[in-house]
């Protein structure tokens, strides 16, 4: 509001400027030089004061926006608080035993679970798969035998036949 009430001002003082000057050249022109400057101090103060004026609606608006911010501040300094209440309830209901204890019935099931797909999927134990690598070694240390090599030479090739 008093932003407002000094900008009318500014109006009101910016209009008799403009008849103080048009009266001050009138007052030339008629000889009436005392009057002219007496004018002219006068609409000199005035801009003076519209100065000061516009000082001042400068500092309401800063202090306005101020407050403003202040107020965002607030309501972001109550979230943080009613978000900080709501984490210290739920701490309250889950401590950490409670998840220490979740997670370790968690991790049974699931080594639990794994033995059974095991069982289920007919997976071998780490003693079958030792045995079938032994195995594997016994195989390939045997000695294969091969069929003997013929001694004899190979039959030289016969004019006029297709090679096979």
């Amino acid at each position: 509001q008093q932003r407002d009430k000094l900008k009318q001002y500014q109006k009101r003082i910016n209009a008799t400027l403009g008849r103080e000057r048009a009266l001050a050249r009138q007052l030339l022109k008629e000889g009436k030089k005392e009057k002219a400057m007496l004018l002219l101090k006068k609409k000199r103060y005035q801009e003076q004061l519209l100065d000061k004026t516009e000082n001042q609606i400068s500092n309401l608006e800063r202090m306005v926006q101020d407050i403003e911010f202040t107020q965002i501040e607030m309501k972001v300094i109550e979230g943080l608080k009613i978000g900080n209440e709501c984490l210290n309830k739920m701490h309250q209901v889950m401590s950490i035993e409670e998840v220490e204890r979740i997670i370790g019935e968690t991790q049974d099931a699931v080594e639990y679970q794994r033995q059974i797909d095991e069982i289920l999927a007919g997976s071998l134990t780490e003693e079958d798969e030792d045995a079938i690598l032994e195995e594997l070694n016994a195989i390939t240390q045997e000695q294969i035998e091969l069929p003997e090599v013929p001694s004899e030479p190979l039959p030289e090739k016969i004019p006029g036949t297709l090679p096979l």
